[in-house]
């Protein structure tokens, strides 16, 4: 029998005191899987009363970045005057192709009580040609709900399992939220050039390979695979096309171009990007010392 996994990578857990982030890639054994770039998986956690998430305005080139929640909200704005609330069953892509500024913070109604975070943050690099397109931002709700018996799966990005999310691609990208219930199983589609599996709640297994809780697990490219789960699961499925030429990232930017993540940085430093209407008093500042570029491939 073909060993369905081909790799395992386990996340740097960064604790942020009310709650903890753990970034799957870019590691040491892996970068991308792919047109993903950067995987970050945060909660599930209650925080206190009266504390919040408050990320102030970053800078980012040349990628997109997509939101997914399965509990909790957060308030998006950026410097094309976007503000949205970003709840569970909504995706939200900003796509910072050539510059973007934006802000994530705990809605203010939640805060008295104490916010929930649980959820997935990954970024996208944009393809060859197409990382300088302009910045944009979408919400979509109404994404394909595919329901089995004792699974459901909803569609987030590209196609699967015959249906086709309506949010944009710039690349083939497959992402999808499965939840499994007691006794659930359902097929892995296997049209990608790299998937991998992530288990961000109660148990699963990949055709008898159990799941480490928030492992990324990085599948046989073109294995026809079965997700199953005894008791129950929530599963992020993703990956696609792979990239033929190398990505490289520092920070909060990516760019096939090490000159281009420079002029970037110089570019935050002197305060070239535009600014956030409605949140323009604090940011983040750069990072101090030289900075240590990771590629791929």
């Amino acid at each position: 029998m073909t060993n369905p996994v081909i790799q395992t990578i386990t996340p740097v857990t960064h604790d942020l005191g009310a709650f903890t982030v753990r970034r799957a890639i870019p590691a040491p054994a892996r970068k991308m899987v792919g047109p993903f770039i950067f995987v970050d998986q945060f909660g599930p956690a209650h925080l206190p009363p009266g504390q919040a998430m408050d990320v102030r305005p970053h800078p980012h080139i040349n990628l997109a970045t997509v939101t997914w929640l399965f509990e909790g909200a957060i308030d998006h704005r950026d410097s094309l005057g976007t503000f949205a609330t970003i709840r569970p069953g909504q995706v939200n892509l900003m796509t910072a192709g050539s510059g973007i500024v934006h802000s994530e913070r705990s809605p203010a109604e939640e805060r008295p009580a104490g916010p929930r975070l649980y959820g997935m943050q990954t970024w996208l690099a944009l393809p060859d040609g197409r990382e300088e397109i302009s910045p944009a931002f979408e919400s979509r709700t109404g994404l394909p709900l595919i329901e089995d018996g004792h699974a459901i799966a909803r569609v987030i990005m590209g196609t699967l399992w015959g249906q086709t999310a309506p949010t944009t691609q710039y690349a083939e990208t497959i992402y999808a939220e499965i939840v499994l219930g007691a006794g659930g199983v359902l097929p892995i589609d296997s049209q990608a050039d790299e998937r991998a599996v992530m288990l961000v709640g109660g148990e699963a297994e990949v055709d008898g390979m159990p799941l480490a809780l928030y492992e990324l697990t990085v599948l046989a490219p073109g294995a026809v695979l079965t997700l199953r789960s005894s008791a129950g699961g929530r599963v992020m499925l993703l990956g696609g096309e792979a990239f033929n030429t190398p990505r490289h990232i520092w920070w909060n930017f990516v760019s096939s171009s090490t000159d281009r993540l420079q002029q970037a940085a110089l570019d935050w430093r002197e305060g070239r990007f535009p600014k956030v209407p409605g949140d323009d008093q604090e940011f983040i500042p750069l990072p101090e010392g030289k900075p240590k570029i990771v590629s791929y491939p």
